[in-house]
């Protein structure tokens, strides 16, 4: 962390994990018509999750901000162990399973607030 006194808490919310997808994601095709969701960000994100920066997974260990991990659960396509792993990695992170899959906020969001709140947010 260049400036870690930026960030007062983290919540990282069924993230995947710094590892390469195996196998690769190959690239997408934009769907006709208006997506739900900001395509212009697919081809980036599909970059990073096939080939992450391992420097970023180096660096779990020095993230010093107090780091709550949720994880959607066994609905969700994010390896849930890999998750747990990430909170282990991070120092005096939290981990809390949410049953909802890949989307926590959007599927259980009174759920997710409580957690947030009970972390000290909101």
């Amino acid at each position: 962390q260049r400036d870690p006194g930026l960030i007062g808490r983290l919540v990282i919310e069924d993230a995947p994990p710094l590892l390469p997808l195996d196998p690769p994601r190959p690239a997408g095709v934009r769907p006709e018509g208006e997506p739900d969701f900001d395509w212009a960000v697919v081809p980036d994100t599909d970059a990073q999750l096939n080939d992450p920066d391992p420097t970023a997974r180096e660096r779990l260990a020095e993230i010093t901000a107090p780091t709550l991990v949720i994880g959607g659960g066994p609905t969700s396509h994010i390896d849930q162990k890999q998750l747990t792993h990430l909170a282990d990695t991070i120092p005096g992170a939290t981990f809390v399973t949410i049953d909802a899959g890949h989307l926590v906020h959007t599927t259980r969001p009174d759920a997710f607030l409580a957690a947030i709140r009970a972390f000290g947010l909101g």
